[in-house]
């Protein structure tokens, strides 16, 4: 549910873009299935290893110390998760409203506004109740594996009525563009982004009913979730690229704004409108998973006293990380007023794909550090040394190809370090900003109880009101 969201209805224009042949572009959706495959099995040791959520967060500051961890915190606070979420919501909004704007684009500010309503909308349920965000995410994960079967099964019938010129390999490898390595690792760049969320079960592995346990089956419940998510999202992406050429050509989805609604029109006729509609509640389904989990690395981050502790705090009744939530919803709402889709799709990936490395290279560490350290699972070393090989080519390119976009999310990251050693490593701090610390914790804690009132009765109302409503991460919470 978190991988497939607008990824799929955006990336195939840009991994098409850099590859230069409809060929090379599906070989690229289907080895980046088998770098994410790669990827989760390194994160399956580590998710059953270090048992705590906040995923890559608590990995790297369990293996590489405060600094590390704060770095990888402070990127994916500020940009990586709110890029996402903009992203997302901006490709939901342009999806709702092409058919009312069938012949140009939607403008600029209904699609921000739509957008924003969506996400306000979301942020709402999340923090009334976690079991409402998990039934939202399986049902919307239904509706939008179904949406992708449509298309792949349309695309099929396609193929047997024989119009599948495209796909020939004379046509298929048939280059109009010699792309260059730095394409390539861009071309990555694109497919990743659709492929992102792969390792966000991980962010959750606390709230997961016993992430270790097996039950009539040879794995863990953490790693027996990854191995089936994995293959069938890489058949379904592969495949729904394969239906998009049965039915335009590449130079007619070059020119689409929206890939999955062009090909409705030119395929369903008078159902068109079920593309739009799909693609709405797939990229509905994706907001609503990246806010769960990135909240949930914001609720990690500062219960390790890497950010206010007004962050680490949860609702007694409904254990949902409120002021978390509206953190990550405040700069989403920033980030989507700025950037282009294309562009904040290369600094996500490229900041992303720099964690994962660094992340896998902690695995690697702490074989070496604890031996003997409990692992339900153990995976060959030949895995992690593949990823982080395939990890670096995609970064040097990256780098030599975009050095503007690279090395503006690399400063983006450079610039946490003097925040972690004001804001975490100096422990003296005057009273003054003690005191106003102190302030801003208690307000935040009275406005986020007036804005999400809990308890049905005057009792529970009057409990809710005073301080001991909210309590921090640490603290001890019913599991469902």
């Amino acid at each position: 549910g978190n991988i497939i969201g607008s990824g799929i209805f955006i990336s195939p224009k840009g991994v098409l873009e850099h590859a230069g042949s409809v060929g090379l572009a599906l070989v690229i959706w289907v080895l980046g299935g088998g770098v994410a495959a790669l990827g989760s099995l390194c994160y399956a040791e580590l998710g059953v290893t270090i048992p705590k959520s906040g995923g890559d967060y608590s990995y790297v500051m369990e293996v590489f110390g405060g600094l590390a961890g704060f770095l990888l915190l402070w990127s994916a606070v500020l940009i990586m998760y709110p890029t996402s979420l903009a992203v997302i919501a901006l490709t939901f909004s342009n999806y709702v409203l092409q058919p009312v704007f069938p012949n140009c684009i939607p403008p600029y500010n209904a699609s921000r506004i739509l957008s924003m309503v969506c996400l306000l909308l979301l942020t709402w349920v999340n923090s009334s109740s976690v079991r409402w965000a998990t039934r939202i995410q399986d049902i919307f994960t239904a509706g939008k594996l179904l949406a992708l079967t449509l298309i792949i099964v349309v695309g099929f019938i396609q193929i047997f009525k024989g119009n599948y010129e495209e796909l020939t390999p004379s046509n298929a490898f048939k280059f109009w563009m010699t792309p260059s390595v730095g394409h390539l690792a861009l071309a990555f760049l694109q497919g990743s982004f659709a492929f992102s969320g792969w390792n966000f079960l991980n962010y959750v592995t606390e709230e997961l009913v016993d992430p270790r346990r097996q039950v009539s089956f040879p794995l863990p419940n953490l790693p027996r979730a990854i191995f089936i998510s994995i293959p069938l999202v890489t058949f379904v992406y592969t495949f729904t690229n394969i239906a998009y050429f049965t039915a335009m050509s590449p130079q007619e989805l070059l020119s689409s704004n929206a890939v999955a609604v062009t090909f409705g029109e030119k395929l369903l006729g008078y159902f068109s409108w079920v593309m739009p509609v799909s693609v709405a509640l797939s990229t509905f389904g994706g907001i609503n998973g990246y806010l769960f989990t990135s909240s949930r690395l914001c609720f990690s981050g500062a219960r390790e006293g890497h950010l206010p502790s007004l962050l680490a705090m949860i609702h007694v009744k409904s254990c949902t990380p409120i002021p978390a939530l509206l953190l990550c919803c405040l700069a989403t709402l920033i980030i989507m007023l700025v950037g282009d889709t294309y562009t904040l799709i290369n600094y996500v990936s490229f900041i992303n794909y720099l964690c994962y490395g660094v992340t896998i290279m902690g695995l690697i560490v702490l074989r070496w550090r604890k031996p003997k350290i409990f692992r339900p699972i153990k995976v060959n070393l030949l895995i992690p040394i593949s990823y982080l090989a395939f990890w670096a080519f995609l970064l040097i390119f990256s780098l030599y190809s975009e050095p503007v976009v690279c090395g503006i999310g690399l400063i983006i990251i450079l610039t946490g370090v003097p925040v972690f050693f004001l804001g975490v490593y100096w422990r003296n701090k005057p009273k003054c900003v003690n005191r106003l610390i102190e302030a801003v914790t208690c307000w935040g804690q009275k406005l986020c109880f007036v804005v999400y009132p809990q308890g049905e009765g005057a009792e529970e109302e009057e409990a809710a009101s005073s301080a001991h409503s909210w309590r921090p991460l640490s603290a001890t919470a019913p599991r469902k």
